[in-house]
């Protein structure tokens, strides 16, 4: 007889597990098996939790989405200016939970998950959204002019440094992708101002 209260722990456990396999291996190919011995319970049962891997890596860009909503609005709580919501932004983006090695290789992976599952497609579409929406709301109240474009731009450099990370192209510390990404917002700020 199964444990009363088990499912949502399990549940939990396979999907921190999916998120450590693909971490681990770099890629979407990983099986239940493997993500299942990770989480320290059976293929059959991971099966049962979730019924396909696709349902599992889902399962699993949901939570990395949850995380980050929630660090995004923490942060966002405590701005107090439109220049500090962005800044907010940014740094949630390249937080601690957010920017280590495991998240940012799911991240990678999920955008091509995105590119076969309507599911994946509906969830990073759901986070581009609210990336774009958030980053807009505070700029345009600076930055009237070129509000959209700056929000394209530092939500484009937010993705890129993400890929460069994966990829392990010029890796960077999370306080340094703040450090770049801040100073691209100054420098438009200032040309804006010039105008």
């Amino acid at each position: 007889m199964p444990k009363v209260g088990m499912e949502p722990i399990r549940r939990s456990a396979l999907v921190e597990a999916t998120i450590h396999e693909i971490g681990a291996r770099g890629t979407l190919d990983v099986t239940v098996s493997q993500i299942a011995r990770r989480a320290g319970v059976s293929s059959a049962l991971a099966h049962h939790y979730f019924g396909s891997k696709e349902q599992i890596f889902a399962a699993a860009m949901r939570h990395i989405l949850t995380l980050y909503g929630a660090e995004v609005r923490g942060a966002l709580i405590m701005a107090k200016t439109p220049r500090e919501r962005v800044e907010a932004i940014i740094r949630a983006s390249f937080g601690p939970a957010q920017f280590r090695t495991e998240m940012v290789s799911a991240w990678l992976n999920f955008y091509v998950q995105a590119q076969k599952s309507d599911e994946a497609r509906r969830l990073l579409h759901i986070y581009q959204r609210r990336l774009r929406s958030n980053l807009h709301h505070a700029l345009r109240q600076v930055l009237p002019v070129h509000a959209s474009d700056l929000t394209r731009g530092l939500a484009a450099m937010i993705d890129g440094l993400y890929i460069r990370q994966a990829l392990r192209i010029d890796p960077i510390e999370p306080e340094r992708a703040i450090e770049v990404l801040m100073h691209y917002l100054e420098i438009s700020l200032k040309a804006e101002a010039g105008q």
